[in-house]
């Protein structure tokens, strides 16, 4: 059943890529030129085949600002990650290890070597998800049809709609009330992305009094990620974007493996109160591990894994396609996330988007999606 996830998820890859990205509006330029035009100052991310793979910082950004005062400074990739951490934590992470903190955090280190096939720890397998993606996309499959399957798990109805009326998906003022609506409405292409997400969103939620916006921004930032992925991979790297999105998945839930394993560690020593810099320190340096392990558990090929190598917050490189994919992906993912949490200004935000061979106006149309106006619904 995992190895057919894989295989559905990378057979709707190009079907997606082309219709469903380039169906997206742009949003209105700022006048003057304004922040759009400073992408022009960000990081690179060189041409498919480059040696040098992913994202290089500093460089031109700093020629730039050191030539005109007044320029808005793109945020290095460590920056962002750090920002959106310290968002997610609620407090500061500091520059080093919380004093004491260092058992909790080689405890932690070690028990992440095998935590990805705990029952405890290991995410659910999303066993749904091929019979429903290859369900939409059979032409032979009608509208009823399709809605007859979802339908049948109530838990999965409700969380389908909940997400459909978001501002994410959302396409006109009067909200979505029924499955049938929803297809109707978003469409195959769109349908796809929303049931990945009504399916794997649960493996997100989870209580607990220590830093309880984590699991919702670790959320925010996957879905966002993913969505950033699938459009680089599919114009740039010429690549499977779902692959794509799918690697993005597994990260996002690395990142809730390492945060629960680090939250027990805390529970077995009461006499600490959790900190911040333990969890980002083990989010940095064992999540893309983690991430390896799950995905070697769902039985992923080797290449597809070796994406997941060395996806720390400062790389700014990658030697395979789908590395730089996810790489580009989860930065402008946290960068959403960020803008949309009012974490930093739309300029800094889009100065800090890598300048790939992305068409500007595909760049355009993917900021507008992953950072949706409040207030106002999605264009379709």
């Amino acid at each position: 059943m995992l190895v057919l996830l894989a295989a559905v998820l990378v057979a709707v890859a190009i079907v997606i890529g082309a219709a469903f990205w380039s169906r997206l509006p742009r949003r209105k330029q700022p006048d003057g030129g304004g922040a759009a035009e400073r992408v022009g100052v960000a990081p690179t991310v060189p041409e498919p085949g480059d040696s040098d793979g992913a994202p290089a910082e500093g460089g031109a950004a700093e020629a730039a600002v050191a030539e005109d005062p007044n320029a808005i400074r793109p945020l290095t990739s460590h920056e962002v990650f750090t920002r959106m951490c310290e968002f997610a934590l609620g407090r500061g992470r500091g520059t080093e290890l919380a004093a004491g903190h260092e058992g909790i955090a080689e405890a932690s280190a070690a028990a992440l070597l095998d935590a990805a096939t705990q029952q405890r720890y290991a995410p659910r397998r999303p066993n749904m998800l091929p019979r429903l993606l290859s369900a939409a996309n059979d032409e032979n499959v009608s509208r009823r049809e399709l809605t007859s399957i979802i339908a049948r798990d109530p838990s999965l109805v409700g969380n389908l709609l909940k997400i459909a009326n978001s501002s994410f998906y959302r396409i006109t003022p009067e909200p979505v009330e029924s499955v049938d609506r929803a297809v109707a409405l978003l469409g195959t292409d769109g349908i796809r992305s929303l049931i990945t997400a009504a399916v794997m969103q649960p493996i997100f939620r989870f209580g607990g009094a220590d830093f309880p916006r984590f699991p919702e921004v670790a959320w925010e930032h996957t879905f966002r990620s993913a969505s950033a992925a699938v459009p680089y991979t599919f114009f740039v790297e010429k690549a499977d974007p779902f692959t794509a999105e799918l690697l993005s998945l597994v990260m996002g839930l690395a990142g809730i493996v390492v945060f629960r394993v680090a939250m027990d560690q805390y529970a077995a020593s009461p006499r600490l109160v959790p900190h911040a810099s333990v969890i980002a320190w083990l989010l940095d340096n064992h999540c893309a591990a983690t991430a390896r392990r799950i995905g070697a558990s769902w039985e992923l090929s080797e290449k597809t894994l070796a994406s997941l190598d060395d996806q720390t917050w400062s790389a700014t490189e990658h030697p395979t396609p789908l590395g730089r994919s996810l790489l580009y992906g989860r930065l402008v993912g946290a960068l959403a996330v960020l803008r949309s949490n009012r974490v930093i200004d739309e300029d800094t935000a889009l100065a800090s988007i890598p300048r790939t061979q992305m068409p500007q106006g595909q760049v355009m149309r993917m900021w507008m999606r992953l950072t949706p106006q409040p207030g106002k619904a999605r264009p379709s």
